[in-house]
């Protein structure tokens, strides 16, 4: 997967879909708080206005010399549960993000899954 000292370097890069599509570019990453590995990115899109972050699943995902391919389609991506761009997940709407990519969830009572780095 990815190093999680590179994280830092990866804000700011452009984020491309599975067939090449522009998506956005990269505001944060999310690491599992179970492991510390990088789990979701979220995207920021939108037009200059309007604008939100987006959730997206790191899982097969690979970073380029200026980009970062997540491994799901664009319209998907653009329809995932998303925050405003000076919000935060909070802890009752991490499961949201997994059921959408129907990935499995578990957490303990009032612990978080995801943790924004």
């Amino acid at each position: 997967m990815f190093a999680i000292e590179d994280i830092r370097e990866w804000r700011g890069r452009e984020v491309i879909d599975e067939a090449g599509s522009r998506i956005g570019r990269l505001e944060a990453i999310y690491v599992d708080t179970a492991t510390d590995r990088p789990s979701f990115a979220t995207i920021k899109t939108g037009v200059p206005t309007r604008q939100r972050l987006v959730f997206a699943p790191l899982a097969g995902a690979t970073v380029g010399p200026d980009h970062l391919r997540i491994a799901h389609p664009k319209k998907q991506i653009k329809n995932a549960p998303a925050i405003g761009t000076d919000g935060e997940l909070l802890a009752a709407d991490e499961e949201a993000v997994f059921a959408y990519y129907e990935m499995p969830y578990q957490a303990a009572p009032d612990e978080r899954r995801l943790a924004r780095r």
